[in-house]
């Protein structure tokens, strides 16, 4: 088994040809991984038709002062329910620190606290989550789909949701015009 250290806090990024339109240049935020699964939330696509304000006004939260920024999609699990991926400098109930980058919340607190002004200096919100069972992430590492790349805090928070993908492939030094989404043999 990869170590569950390997891809916590790390980013994963969809090759071409994944296989599977909803990873399509995805890049996904690694929050957990262990021998019981991984958790990571999608950080690579933004969701159209909804934004913060809109979120908030339907969960009854008085959007404030606060950005209207894009809501992301998080994945295919749970696809209704809301996390805030942020950074560390705030903790309410259900905070999970995913590595000394950042933090993920699943709770109307921290929304609360956004709207309010007193959250956290960096986040972003998306609507469900990727998910995989025991070791099927290991699986799929050792075959072509999934990139890994450290990325950094200014990748993950203040680059759009379009550009990710490609920035974080030109920070690890690789142009993703030369991908082929084929799988050869050696």
């Amino acid at each position: 088994m990869t170590d569950a250290r390997f891809l916590t806090g790390r980013l994963l990024l969809a090759m071409p040809g994944i296989g599977d339109p909803r990873f399509d240049h995805a890049v996904i935020a690694m929050c957990a991984h262990d021998e019981q699964g991984a958790i990571g939330l999608g950080i690579g696509h933004v969701l159209e038709g909804i934004r913060l304000h809109k979120l908030l006004t339907q969960l009854d939260i008085e959007p404030g002062s606060v950005i209207d920024a894009p809501v992301h999609y998080g994945g295919p699990v749970e696809p209704s329910r809301g996390f805030v991926l942020h950074s560390l400098d705030w903790g309410g109930e259900g905070t999970v620190q995913a590595s000394n980058r950042f933090a993920l919340t699943g709770t109307m607190d921290v929304l609360k606290a956004i709207a309010g002004g007193r959250g956290p200096s960096r986040w972003l919100v998306a609507l469900g989550y990727a998910g995989w069972g025991a070791g099927q992430l290991d699986e799929e590492m050792h075959h072509h789909g999934w990139h890994v790349v450290d990325g950094d805090d200014d990748l993950v928070f203040d680059v759009s949701a379009e550009e990710r993908w490609t920035r974080a492939f030109h920070g690890d030094g690789i142009d993703p015009r030369l991908l082929s989404p084929a799988s050869g043999n050696a």
